[in-house]
């Protein structure tokens, strides 16, 4: 059956639809058109009989209406749809290259660990681009399943290839080609009357320079202004004057407290520092080890100038003026007094972050970084302190949730973000070593949560190939929150503190804890139950070789 484009009335074999005035141009005359006579009204046909309608279709007798206008009408709405696929797509662009520079995409990314780009340019999020397909998570978006048993066996393929196998340790001479300015700066011996690891440095400058002028923590922080306008007034009245030179003592930490994140540490720093023998840096947490010597501020903003070891040396100049006074005393000249100023300092990135050392140090161990944080430290202060302050790590990775993320937080949020961050290591797992993926840079950044900061036991047995045992205390915030008096003791002791008066050590014990769960974060409550079964199940291997290694049980979390 055929059909008029202009009337829709069908179009009958014995071509009956002539009688229509639109299909025979602008010469039909309905005047004389029998059809048009009577009120324009025509009649439908089918099947070549006339039939009586109910209603008749009006029809307009506008003489002039011809086919131009029925071209032009059609051709404006396929203008019409082209524009708007057009903008369509000019829209669905703009989303793909912003939220792949910002990780917001919706669709998970290829990922391939290990082999990482050289260009420093490309940080974070922006250099998964360039990673293998056939390292793409499953088909099946783990992220919204919250089925147990299906993520249960993610775990037990991450838990079947767990190795804890010891790192090489690099030798010094290696270190130093990587690192030849920092060499050149700290010198491999320290004041011998003093505790705290310092030496004087011959200082070049006359009264019109400022020595802080190009410090990067003053430069890219305003925040830290006001500690260096302090400094640069008191600058001439520190140093010491030998033989028509000028010299300026510098010092390095002689404790660190390293780790981890939401475990306490602040809470730590805050009461530590109340004791009268202690002093830390400027700042609490100056990152300079894991991140500004290699001029990252946020890496996911790329990188800036490297800060050199001078800045960070800076930092400690408020304690090393106080170690000075006491160096140059009566007391310490007449009797050889020893200072037993201690200085510390708390970056908590210090235990865990390497995620540099793709972008600066050649990979030639299988996706593992050959040169750690703690090869540096070691090799300048062979005696330093350590503290490491650990918490149930299922409750540490809910704290860190709470605290970074910053926005739609849920308990249903945090659970699909901790699936797809199971599901990301277990592809890293099925190809690299424990280490390589515990130190992968693009894995770490891939992940919504950060799954390898509870992987406790994988650092602490990197820190102990290069410091003794005995050099390093590890804590626990359970313990710490419960009897805040005996986890501040057992750190006195550690670092060899002299004895406190009742009302000091009243003051380190008893003052209120720092840096809790805020308020709109309580509102939220516990994660999940099926959460937390998960995440007891990923960390309980990791933490029975940390109890192991530590020989104390506590840190098995079973009652927490």
């Amino acid at each position: 059956m055929r059909y008029c484009i202009n009337c829709c009335i069908h179009l009958l074999p014995n071509d009956l639809h002539r009688q229509c005035f639109r299909c025979r141009g602008p010469n039909h005359n309905n005047q004389k058109c029998p059809v048009c006579k009577e009120e324009s009204k025509i009649p439908l046909y089918t099947d070549s009989k006339q039939m009586k309608l109910l209603a008749v279709l009006e029809v307009r007798t506008d003489h002039n209406e011809s086919w131009n206008g029925v071209f032009c009408l059609r051709k404006g709405k396929l203008c019409s749809l082209i524009f708007g696929l057009i903008i369509m797509t000019l829209v669905m662009a703009s989303y793909i290259l912003t939220g792949a520079k910002h990780g917001l995409l919706l669709i998970p990314s290829p990922f391939h660990y290990g082999a990482f780009t050289s260009n420093p340019s490309l940080m974070d999020n922006e250099s998964l681009s360039d990673m293998k397909d056939h390292y793409q998570p499953s088909k099946m978006n783990i992220s919204y399943v919250k089925d147990y048993p299906s993520i249960k066996l993610i775990i037990d393929t991450i838990t079947s290839k767990i190795e804890f196998i010891m790192r090489q340790r690099p030798d010094s001479e290696e270190l130093r080609k990587q690192e030849p300015h920092m060499f050149s700066v700290i010198p491999n011996k320290f004041l011998p009357n003093s505790k705290n690891p310092c030496w004087y440095e011959e200082y070049r400058g006359n009264t019109t320079t400022d020595p802080y002028a190009t410090n990067s923590y003053a430069l890219y922080s305003k925040r830290f202004r006001t500690i260096f306008d302090y400094l640069r007034k008191v600058f001439w009245n520190h140093l010491y004057h030998y033989k028509d030179k000028h010299y300026r003592l510098r010092c390095l930490p002689h404790f660190y407290i390293i780790g981890q994140p939401k475990c306490g540490t602040t809470d730590l720093y805050d009461r530590l520092r109340l004791h009268p023998d202690v002093r830390f840096s400027a700042i609490k947490e100056p990152h300079w080890w894991t991140r500004k010597r290699f001029g990252i501020i946020r890496l996911r903003d790329g990188f800036h100038d490297r800060y050199p070891v001078e800045d960070y040396l800076d930092l400690f100049d408020l304690a090393a003026h106080q170690i000075q006074g006491v160096l140059q005393s009566e007391a310490a000249k007449e009797h050889g007094k020893m200072n037993n100023i201690v200085i510390g300092e708390a970056s908590a990135s210090t235990m865990w972050d390497n995620n540099a050392w793709i972008f600066f140090y050649d990979n030639s161990t299988e996706g593992e970084p050959p040169f750690l944080i703690q090869d540096f430290i070691h090799a300048f202060q062979p005696d330093a302190k350590l503290i490491i302050m650990l918490r149930d790590p299922v409750e540490r990775l809910y704290s860190d949730y709470l605290y970074f993320a910053s926005a739609n937080k849920s308990v249903e949020d945090f659970h699909e973000k901790v699936a797809e961050s199971l599901q990301l290591f277990e592809n890293c797992m099925l190809d690299y070593s424990l280490r390589a993926c515990v130190y992968n840079n693009t894995l770490n950044n891939a992940m919504p949560v950060r799954l390898q900061v509870g992987l406790y036991v994988v650092y602490l047995l990197d820190w102990l190939t290069v410091f003794n045992k005995d050099q390093i205390l590890v804590l626990r915030l359970e313990d710490h929150a419960s009897n805040v008096k005996y986890t501040m003791h057992m750190v006195f002791q550690f670092l060899d503190l002299g004895p406190l008066s009742e009302k000091q050590e009243a003051l380190i014990t008893k003052s209120p804890a720092s840096n809790t769960r805020r308020p709109e974060d309580r509102s939220l409550g516990p994660m999940l139950p099926t959460t937390k079964a998960i995440l007891r199940d990923f960390y309980r291997p990791f933490n029975t070789k940390l109890a192991q290694v530590l020989f104390d049980d506590a840190f098995l979390w079973k009652r927490t």
